[in-house]
């Protein structure tokens, strides 16, 4: 059975490969929805090949309904967004795929039943499927080069159905289970010992250039972010050069 999490409907319309409607499928459960909706699909339904293309998402493909025409795949739905790649000349708003499924979000919180239709991958959806629709998609592409196959579409608006409803992290930025951040004193005694060695190493010259050659090398160090493990192993570097220098 389907999931019991609340989410759009999406709507393949008349697709013509099963392996396209596989891919679709396999972004779909990608991306966390499972509830699909197929009308008049060209080849068939069930179709082999969509199964053998939806890696793992088989159970998207069997529970997946199968409609006669598009009125009745909308029967039920209170909004319906329908994907594009060509401007249409229809008063609809036009949504890039982040801000419909934002939308959608908040229409789906709100206990209405939402649809996404995909048109067949020949030339998409007809103004006769569009009208039906209360709203568009547009992804930005290359106007060279508009082709997305099905499964790209799909993915596209599932990632962003994700974005909105997931717990989805933006940025990572931790040092993991095997250490802490360094701390600013560490860091510094980090420097000193560099500074230190590399003076006597004769580093810094010439002497002119000296004070701007140490305060580039402590740009470097507060440019990297680096655990406690990090400078203890650069520490480690430095102590084993100067041991290596000296039994020579």
């Amino acid at each position: 059975m389907p999931s019991d999490k609340a989410q759009p409907e999406i709507v393949l319309v008349r697709p013509q490969m099963g392996e396209n409607i596989g891919a679709a499928a396999r972004a779909m459960w990608n991306f966390g929805l499972d509830r699909m909706r197929i009308v008049e699909p060209r080849d068939g339904w069930p179709n082999p090949r969509a199964a053998a293309m939806s890696s793992g998402a088989g159970r998207l493909l069997d529970e997946a309904q199968l409609f006669g025409d598009l009125p009745g795949a909308l029967a039920d739905r209170t909004y319906v967004f329908a994907t594009t790649a060509r401007p249409r000349e229809m008063t609809k708003p036009v949504f890039s795929p982040e801000k419909a499924m934002q939308l959608a979000a908040e229409k789906v919180a709100a206990g209405e039943k939402v649809a996404v239709l995909f048109g067949p991958e020949r030339a998409g959806l007809e103004n006769d499927d569009i009208i039906r629709a209360n709203a568009i998609i547009t992804v930005p592409v290359n106007p060279d080069y508009a082709s997305l196959n099905l499964g790209q579409c799909v993915l596209l608006v599932a990632y962003e159905w994700m974005r909105q409803t997931g717990d989805v992290v933006h940025l990572a930025d931790d040092p993991g289970p095997k250490g802490d951040w360094a701390t600013g004193v560490e860091i510094e005694k980090l420097a000193e010992h560099y500074e230190e060695r590399l003076t006597e190493a004769g580093f810094f010259f010439p002497e002119t250039k000296a004070e701007g050659m140490k305060q580039n090398l402590r740009n470097l160090w507060s440019r990297m972010r680096m655990t406690r493990a990090d400078v203890q192993m650069l520490h480690g570097i430095m102590r084993q050069m100067v041991r290596w220098k000296e039994r020579g």
